[in-house]
């Protein structure tokens, strides 16, 4: 089972996305999902990452302030909104199921049930 993420795209430097995470074919109120990015030459990178219940987050430095995850269990869903956005945002952004470990380890080893991701593109 994967996941499915929608809503990049191209921005201008300093604009917004909000980008989905959904999943259709298992319940995600039961587990830890966080955001990953990659972005062409690079490592995968852990962005954000949120509890099943949402009472907790974490956020990568290079985020903090300027993203917010959340989710939406009746709708399966979760969410990050991504504001004041940098050329440096730009990368393949993922989302996946944490499976062991805690949310703030942000080690892709330890996630599974990834998504096919969604470009986001953050040009003038």
């Amino acid at each position: 089972s994967q996941l499915v993420e929608s809503g990049g795209g191209l921005v201008q430097p300093g604009g917004s996305l909000r980008l989905s995470c959904a999943a259709s074919e298992f319940t995600l109120e039961y587990f830890a999902i966080g955001w990953f990015r990659q972005a062409p030459g690079k490592e995968r990178e852990g962005v954000s990452c949120i509890s099943s219940n949402g009472d907790r987050t974490y956020y990568a430095d290079e985020v903090k302030g300027r993203f917010t995850i959340s989710r939406d269990n009746a709708k399966n869903t979760v969410y990050l909104q991504m504001k004041n956005l940098k050329p440096e945002d730009t990368a393949m952004y993922y989302c996946a199921v944490l499976v062991v470990g805690t949310i703030t380890s942000m080690n892709p080893t330890d996630f599974g049930s990834w998504g096919q991701g969604t470009q986001v593109t953050v040009s003038a």
